[in-house]
């Protein structure tokens, strides 16, 4: 017999899983297999909310930079 599975925690760690995979993403190194492995594994929804907010961060950090940098 197998153990029931916790959604909770599936869907928690499908959430890192897309943490992960988007700021991989960000710098542009990721080999095709553990490509297409996440692909299989993360949740669609996921990776839209990660990638704006990963997006939203990167522009507030180089606007905080900039601001800096020109101080």
């Amino acid at each position: 017999m197998t153990a029931p599975v916790n959604p909770t925690v599936t869907s928690r760690s499908s959430f890192w899983r897309t943490v992960k995979m988007v700021a991989w993403s960000f710098v542009g190194i990721r080999k095709n297999s553990e490509y297409k492995n996440d692909l299989a594994q993360v949740n669609p929804f996921h990776v839209i909310a990660v990638g704006i907010i990963a997006v939203l961060l990167l522009i507030a950090g180089l606007m905080l930079l900039v601001n800096w940098a020109v101080k």
